[in-house]
């Protein structure tokens, strides 16, 4: 909104000293120590002016200084933004489980929009969009340049209509186009069953509110059928994070002494640390945590937790690396800014930021087949004349199929066969 009456007759340059000086006011009560860059200010006073001025048509003052405000926040790191009303109330939502969009998690890289992680049940992940894929294209539209918040907001819509994304993959020769149809994105944070008689498996999607409370009635409902609960694989894969507090629930869970997480930023309510209560739901039985690129932040939290306390096998691929803390600050108008303030640190010090969480045991994404008539799969008993055993009646034994559970999800195999070694030496 532009200034009505004699007030427009004052040079941007006199409204932008009076800014200056109401700043200057307010930063010598915070801060007596730190000096406001004024030359700087005088050059952004200058380019206020000459775009006002010179270009091309006439800018709006309130959009004109919103875009400052969001360059200035973009240029800090991937995960500080500025919210105007309607994102900081999808922002709520998305805590709560229920949004609308595709069901990606993304962040940014050299200019380009980078998949986190699909979410399980969501439009992205039945297209096949991967973590690490980088979109490029939204609708045609290049995204070079283009803030995560804007580049999220072409990928909303309205429920039923479609986006095309254009992907760039790793192995792929040529971009990939992908037409996707917008939904209501329902996320079911927690999701659990037995692998089989003994043995069960909960898988976390993202971290809401309740995940943590959720997880504890699952492994409960869970130890009731088995009866006992030998062991459990926890799967993070592809899980973005969310909620801090939910992530120290779901590790508390396990770990029933020392810290879980500690933050460490340059203000004092920025540093902190998260201890475990005493409690294990799984009373001591072995645990083998699943993970990949997509597991992310509070994720990872999870996982570097239950991997120092030695609480956990992680099994599966590096992490993604985001160990970052982002704080959401409500500005008078409705409006919020989302401001890295900390970084993540596991109860041994190590930094997640840009690192990851290396897996105890690394177990790629493959898919496996049975494999038919082998010639290179040779036994004893497929030499000619070989020496015949006790119980040998002449049939040459088969080879043993691949399981199901293999076929569909190999890591997911493995973890249970590692998580059934770890029963058998702990008995």
């Amino acid at each position: 909104m532009r200034i009505p009456g004699l007030l427009q007759a004052l040079t941007v340059g006199v409204l932008m000293a009076l800014l200056l000086a109401s700043i200057q006011t307010v930063t010598a009560q915070s801060s007596a120590d730190d000096d406001l860059p004024l030359e700087e200010l005088q050059r952004f006073t200058e380019v206020y002016e000459r775009i006002q001025r010179d270009y091309v048509e006439s800018v709006d003052d309130e959009q004109l200084i919103r875009n400052a405000i969001r360059g200035m926040l973009s240029g800090l790191d991937p995960h500080s933004a500025y919210l105007d009303q309607s994102a900081y109330e999808r922002l709520q939502e998305g805590t709560r489980g229920e949004f609308g969009g595709l069901g990606l998690e993304v962040g940014t890289e050299d200019g380009l929009i980078k998949v986190i992680a699909p979410i399980d049940g969501t439009p992205a992940e039945a297209a096949d969009i991967r973590p690490g894929d980088l979109i490029i294209r939204i609708d045609g539209q290049s995204v070079k340049g283009l803030d995560l918040q804007a580049a999220v907001e072409r990928m909303r819509g309205e429920t039923g209509t479609s986006v095309t994304l254009s992907i760039l993959r790793d192995g792929a020769e040529a971009p990939i186009e992908v037409t996707l149809e917008r939904a209501v994105i329902q996320v079911d944070s927690v999701r659990a069953r037995l692998l089989d008689d003994a043995f069960g498996y909960v898988r976390i999607s993202q971290f809401q509110s309740r995940t943590g409370e959720d997880v504890l009635e699952a492994v409960d409902r869970l130890s009731r059928e088995a009866d006992p609960l030998d062991g459990l694989v926890l799967d993070l894969r592809n899980n973005p994070g969310g909620v801090l507090d939910a992530a120290v629930a779901v590790a508390d869970a396990f770990v029933s002494r020392g810290q879980i997480v500690s933050t460490n930023g340059r203000i004092a309510r920025s540093r902190g640390a998260f201890t475990a209560t005493p409690n294990d739901a799984l009373n001591g039985a072995p645990l083998v945590v699943l993970v990949n690129a997509g597991s992310a932040s509070a994720a990872e939290i999870v996982a570097g937790a239950l991997q120092d306390h030695q609480r956990a096998v992680i099994m599966g691929e590096p992490t993604f690396g985001k160990g970052s803390v982002q704080t959401i600050l409500p500005l008078r108008d409705g409006d919020a800014v989302k401001l890295t303030t900390a970084r993540y640190y596991t109860p041994d010090g190590r930094s997640i930021q840009a690192e990851g969480i290396q897996p105890d045991v690394e177990v790629a994404n493959l898919r496996v087949s049975d494999a038919e008539g082998d010639p290179a799969r040779l036994r004893e008993s497929n030499l000619p004349r070989h020496l015949r055993g006790e119980t040998d009646e002449g049939e040459l034994p088969a080879d043993a199929p691949a399981s199901p559970l293999a076929t569909r999800d190999y890591a997911l195999a493995e973890a249970l066969n590692l998580l059934k070694g770890l029963t058998i030496l702990g008995n």
